[in-house]
């Protein structure tokens, strides 16, 4: 309604101004110098009316976009005006006004129920640009610091020169733990950086969880399991010690007093002799079993050299194809890219996926069509892996909590530390071994390098 009142309005002003133009052009041919005159002052007046015209609407139109932009929603236009394009014009403008002018505040009321929630987060929360100014930090991170007010990562040198290094280095989608120790506790952060792009700007965003607690209940857990599992390995070892030891004993005592030599029966002195060795045996197998124990704590460190992927793999496969002449299960290797190199003590890592190859075809052995697969590759973060894929019966849930524990083991034989060494292996070279099974389709080992 507003816009074809305009075009009207501007329309006839045309039109009068066409109008006028021709007269003084007709007046000016016949020498009548009068008309010309009033003509041509009539012209001027209808041209600068017009541009006037136009000029008022351009200007209220750039008032409003000019306040919208400087967020000033008082700007009313009035609606009172004798002329009804204006009039019509005026009220879209303060009707389009009130309604980004309720559009802007919810999105005020959103920013500050997120702004809320950021800061009664649990966790540690800061946002900060390439040049290291801090665009937020959360109270709980500033709690964790203890530092406030955080505007620079610079500012972190003062908390703890590690941690800034940290942060000064730190790349998307990265983990770290760092250990923050003040003069009234030390506390366990883990971190995790997030990029985003804001307005243009590349942004990081860094999360910092005291993860000190968890760690507590998670060791606690740990012993938990390994004394359980030391406990019943060492009593089934010393229960028929025991037993054996007190029948010999009867033999050799009566009535508190010991057993002349005479009345002692050949039976006797040859169930001793057996018990001895049964003593001996059991004895032997305790002193294993220590052993076993003794080489998951002595781990040297590892001696990293750069060593190919495809290498390492084809000599794990012609390890693994020896044990498949007797079996119809399949083993096979994947390595891409295949200039791919890892850095790390070649000895050590062949040892852990010969244990894992191993375990992998034993799970496939009573499975039609068995197969194991082992592949090398890098990532959607960047990070390399290797991969240890089976079709056997899988983990179930009930022991997937339990399998890296010390001396845990779901075969008739072994010692149970294999996956446990496997996993101390991992984290002396700064990577890490996870799992997941599907039972009776897929169960994959994932080797993880830093």
């Amino acid at each position: 309604m507003a816009s074809r009142n305009f075009y009207i309005q501007l329309i006839v002003r045309v039109i009068f101004l066409s109008l006028t133009a021709v007269a003084l052009a007709f007046s000016f041919a016949y020498k009548w110098y009068f008309t010309s005159g009033l003509c041509a002052i009539l012209l001027m007046v209808q041209v600068f009316s017009l541009i006037t015209f136009i000029n008022r609407t351009n200007r209220k139109i750039a008032y409003f976009f000019d306040a919208i932009r400087n967020e000033d929603f008082t700007l009313r236009f009035p609606e009172g005006v004798t002329i009804d394009s204006f009039q019509e014009l005026n009220r879209s403008l303060n009707r389009v006004n009130g309604l980004i002018q309720e559009v802007h505040m919810q999105l005020q009321i959103r920013e500050q129920y997120y702004q809320e929630i950021l800061k009664q987060a649990s966790i540690g929360i800061m946002t900060y640009n390439e040049k290291g100014h801090v665009l937020f930090a959360n109270p709980t991170l500033e709690q964790l610091l203890d530092y406030t007010p955080l505007n620079h990562i610079k500012q972190l040198k003062q908390v703890d020169e590690n941690l800034y290094e940290i942060f000064k280095d730190f790349q998307p989608f990265q983990r770290k733990l760092f250990q923050l120790s003040n003069e009234r506790e030390q506390t366990q952060l883990a971190l995790k950086s997030t990029p985003l792009t804001l307005d243009g700007q590349s942004l990081l965003l860094v999360v910092v969880q005291d993860i000190h607690k968890e760690l507590d209940e998670k060791e606690t857990e740990s012993w938990v399991r390994l004394i359980r599992v030391l406990t019943h390995e060492i009593m089934n070892t010393i229960t028929p010690i025991a037993s054996i030891s007190d029948s010999i004993i009867k033999y050799y005592r009566k009535g508190g007093k010991i057993t002349p030599m005479e009345e002692l029966e050949e039976s006797q002195i040859k169930n001793t002799l057996k018990g001895l060795e049964v003593i001996k045996e059991q004895g032997g197998d305790l002193m294993d079993f220590v052993q076993s124990y003794r080489s998951l704590l002595h781990v040297p460190d590892p001696s990293k050299t750069l060593v190919k992927g495809k290498d390492l793999l084809e000599k794990i496969d012609v390890l693994m194809s020896a044990r498949l002449l007797e079996g119809e299960s399949e083993f096979n290797i994947l390595c891409h890219p295949e200039d791919l190199e890892f850095y790390i003590d070649e000895k050590q890592i062949s040892q852990v996926l010969i244990n894992l190859a191993k375990n992998g075809l034993q799970s496939v052995e009573s499975t039609s069509g068995g197969k194991v697969q082992m592949v090398a590759g890098i990532d959607e973060n960047g990070s390399k892996y290797i991969d240890i894929k089976d079709n056997g019966p899988g983990i179930s849930p009930e022991v997937m909590d339990e399998i890296f524990v010390p001396f845990f083991t779901t075969k008739s034989e072994g010692t149970g530390i294999g996956l446990s060494l496997s996993k101390r292996v991992m984290q002396l070279h700064g990577g890490g071994i996870q799992v997941r099974s599907i039972p009776n389709v897929e169960t994959v080992f994932r080797l993880t390098f830093a």
